[in-house]
């Protein structure tokens, strides 16, 4: 099915589907196994998400979509954090402490103690703010994998950051050593929230489940519980997707 076509209807057809809900972007995706129509407010890409059996009319889909409104727009205060863009006089957190954006001059950003001065402005500031948040995350979440992997003696093929929308963190096996890879988000998050995540992913390379075992030895690997971390993300986890969202 032609999703260009589900937004438009076509001559002598009525219900095209809106573009966005209450100015959440509308993600429109066709499911062979799907046999209801289904929605959901997206937190990670704050979108509305629906989804259609492949056989759906758009009147049906857009009836769907207006009888759900009240609830998109309840779903919508509840999980959707409020955006933080990146602007000069921002203060990002960074760990345990925080980051004040500010006008800077040359053409990268650099930081100077708890400032990042970052040259130009619009688009171009805020590109530059987000490729140095994310040079700050591959250099810190690549030390301390291979730091902790090194202790457990497995190889590591390769720590990479991105922007990830379901997972904070995941490892993935091939012959040359696990994949690892991180949320550039996370730099943003505490500190105990980093090493719980990275301890996490270390533990996957001896324990691929999550069974007693790869608990024991994610808890040790931490030095203690993963609960405070994983409460943290799930109550702020919204939050950290918000940032540097206009």
């Amino acid at each position: 099915m032609n999703l260009r076509a589900l937004l438009k209807p076509q001559p002598g057809q009525t219900g095209a589907l809106p573009e966005d809900i209450d100015g959440l972007p509308l993600v429109v995706r066709v499911n062979a196994r799907a046999r209801r129509i289904s929605i959901r407010v997206c937190s990670a890409s704050r979108s509305v998400r629906l989804t259609l059996p492949p056989r759906a009319s758009r009147t049906r889909a857009a009836a769907f979509l207006e009888e759900q409104r009240p609830w998109i727009r309840r779903q919508a205060s509840q999980r959707l954090a409020e955006t933080l863009p990146f602007a000069p006089g921002t203060s990002l957190p960074l760990g345990d402490g925080t980051l004040l954006l500010a006008p800077g001059t040359g053409r990268t950003a650099r930081r100077e103690g708890d400032v990042l001065l970052v040259p130009g402005t619009g688009d171009l500031f805020e590109g530059r703010v987000r490729r140095w948040l994310k040079a700050e995350a591959q250099r810190h979440f690549e030390a301390e994998t291979r730091r902790l992997a090194a202790g457990l003696g497995k190889p590591i093929q390769s720590v990479t950051v991105g922007d990830t929308r379901s997972r904070w963190g995941s490892c993935g096996m091939g012959p040359a050593g696990a994949r690892i890879a991180f949320s550039w988000r996370l730099i943003l998050a505490p500190n105990h929230v980093q090493q719980s995540v990275v301890a996490h992913e270390v533990a996957h390379l001896v324990e691929p489940n999550h069974g007693p075992r790869f608990w024991a030895l994610a808890t040790a690997l931490l030095g203690g519980s993963h609960a405070p971390a994983r409460d943290w993300l799930r109550a702020n986890g919204p939050l950290l997707h918000g940032i540097g969202r206009r």
